[in-house]
């Protein structure tokens, strides 16, 4: 059979732009290491569970800055994840067609909004409701709780338990708020992503479940659920990957200190942020960028381990629903 031109002219454009996928990447991490390099030597492996910061003595740790990071990421996604699946679920299921196609569309705005509004939002506007109702509110009646909790685990344990996760001033800015914003920002995303997951589910699947005297919820739950799993799960490190790499709007509302406190309310740091607000004072400082490059390198290889983890367990997923590799 003879070879159409244009379509092998097709076929090595596609080629080559797949593979330049592989070259930026690969580029991207030997840049990386070489020019935190200076870094690497000097402090090894320790950077990683050091929370030392002084630019002047060049005493640098990172751990604060990934203890930030995990920590904002997971009340986003703990939040996020259940939020997106209801909002899916409402505008597939249960919502009016017009309303849907109103609500879906805000979902799709909302979306395309620049971080460094939601940045500004937060600080001026939201960190301030924050301080002055939020926070106290959990300050006098969660954190009590909390407190009886950890006496009666003390006690049973024989252990000084502490839970001071809402312990500490009120002053708007911390880990808190910055999570909130966080799972503002990955909500769009996953939502967006969930709901056209579930318009994929055949109408036919859906009306047979009806037809044997299914609820809305039960159809929801046994057949859109699990139809969309492998979709819902892409959607959801979709999410993850985004939250642990915002700068701007974080850097805005976390505080950016250079410490680790159990305190929800406390400020504190991510890698993202770190990067974002150090960046500037250490362009005349060689050693000091080299840190930063370093900080950055690591953000680099756990975004890049949790999307091949997830792509590995989408693929086993797959592999035991039937659908292959």
């Amino acid at each position: 059979m003879r070879k159409n031109p244009i379509d092998e002219f097709f076929r090595i454009i596609c080629l080559c732009s797949a593979f330049m996928i592989f070259l930026v990447l690969i580029f991207l991490f030997i840049e990386l290491i070489l020019n935190s390099w200076p870094s690497i030597k000097k402090f090894g492996l320790s950077l990683l569970w050091s929370s030392s910061w002084n630019p002047i003595k060049q005493d640098f740790g990172a751990l604060q800055s990934i203890y930030g990071t995990l920590i904002t990421t997971l009340i986003a996604m703990v939040i996020a994840i259940p939020a997106s699946l209801f909002i899916a679920f409402f505008l597939v299921e249960i919502s009016h067609p017009i309303l849907g196609r109103v609500v879906g569309e805000a979902l799709d705005l909302l979306a395309a909004i620049p971080s460094i509004i939601y940045g500004m939002w937060g600080l001026f506007v939201f960190a301030p409701f924050m301080q002055d109702y939020i926070q106290p509110f959990f300050s006098k009646n969660v954190q009590p709780i909390l407190d009886i909790f950890a006496v009666f685990l003390s006690n049973i344990t024989g252990l000084h338990i502490s839970l001071p996760f809402f312990s500490g001033p009120s002053i708007g800015i911390g880990f808190l708020t910055a999570g909130l914003i966080l799972a503002l920002m990955v909500l769009p995303f996953t939502s967006a992503i969930i709901r056209d997951i579930f318009k994929m589910v055949p109408p036919v699947v859906k009306e047979s479940a009806y037809g044997i005297g299914s609820t809305t919820w039960e159809v929801a739950r046994h057949v859109t659920l699990r139809y969309g799993l492998q979709g819902i799960l892409g959607g959801v490190f979709f999410g993850l990957g985004r939250a642990i790499g915002e700068t701007m709007a974080i850097t805005f509302v976390i505080g950016n200190a250079q410490k680790i406190s159990f305190s929800l309310l406390a400020p504190g740091t991510t890698i993202a942020s770190t990067l974002a607000s150090q960046f500037s004072e250490a362009v005349s400082q060689p050693f000091f960028r080299s840190v930063l490059l370093e900080l950055g390198l690591i953000l680099f290889i756990v975004s890049f381990s949790i999307q091949v983890t997830a792509q590995i367990w989408l693929n086993r997923i797959r592999k035991k629903s039937g659908g292959g590799l």
